[in-house]
């Protein structure tokens, strides 16, 4: 059996577990910012891709805080139950209205805005 190595640093799926490690407690995001602080901006669907395998690498990776450019909890399917992503959520006071953050605005965490370039 083949054991599971940590992702290299050049990893594009590494670099979004290294982004979504650092989104803050009570704050979302969206695959499409993660994306373009990447610098690959039209990968917004590759950085879901690299969240539905997030359970297979070391550690906790916050997947639920990243959802779509409208809020909208796409992802929430690929958390075992409908409710699961949701419920992760409000548990650090983020509401969720009809599967659509409230007051997302407010909550959105842009990391190019936050972090340095590249990390």
């Amino acid at each position: 059996m083949k054991s599971e190595k940590p992702p290299a640093e050049n990893d594009f799926f590494g670099m979004v577990y290294e982004v979504c490690r650092l989104i803050p407690y009570g704050r979302v995001t969206s695959y499409g910012a993660i994306a373009r602080y990447l610098g690959s901006g039209r990968s917004a669907r590759t950085v879901g891709w690299a969240l539905n395998a997030c359970h297979t690498q070391p550690g906790f990776i916050p997947a639920h805080r990243v959802v779509n450019r409208q809020g909208l909890l796409t992802g929430k399917h690929h958390f075992g139950n409908s409710t699961t992503m949701e419920q992760l959520l409000a548990n650090e006071g983020v509401y969720v209205e009809d599967d659509r953050v409230v007051d997302f605005t407010e909550k959105f965490w842009d990391p190019s805005a936050e972090i340095d370039p590249l990390i």
